[in-house]
């Protein structure tokens, strides 16, 4: 699936992966190829892009994500 994590100030993260670790405001989630579409509010917390067996972690101070047809677009704080 296609992420695109984005500030104010720049994209942060644009590329393939095959899991996204998000600190939602109602709990963790755990998106992967094929999700459900949706649409949620972000907490503090760290952002996990896994692809293979690379994995990159971004800090993030909230935002909010959408999930549809295998994209995955954060809007981050």
């Amino acid at each position: 699936m296609k992420v695109d994590i984005l500030t104010p100030d720049a994209a942060l993260f644009s590329g393939e992966a095959t899991f996204v670790g998000l600190p939602g405001a109602d709990g963790s989630l755990g998106i992967m190829n094929n999700h459900a579409p949706l649409i949620t509010t972000l907490k503090s917390g760290e952002v996990v892009v896994k692809n293979g067996g690379s994995e990159e972690r971004f800090a993030v101070g909230g935002g909010t994500v959408e999930v549809l047809n295998n994209v995955v677009t954060v809007l981050a704080e």
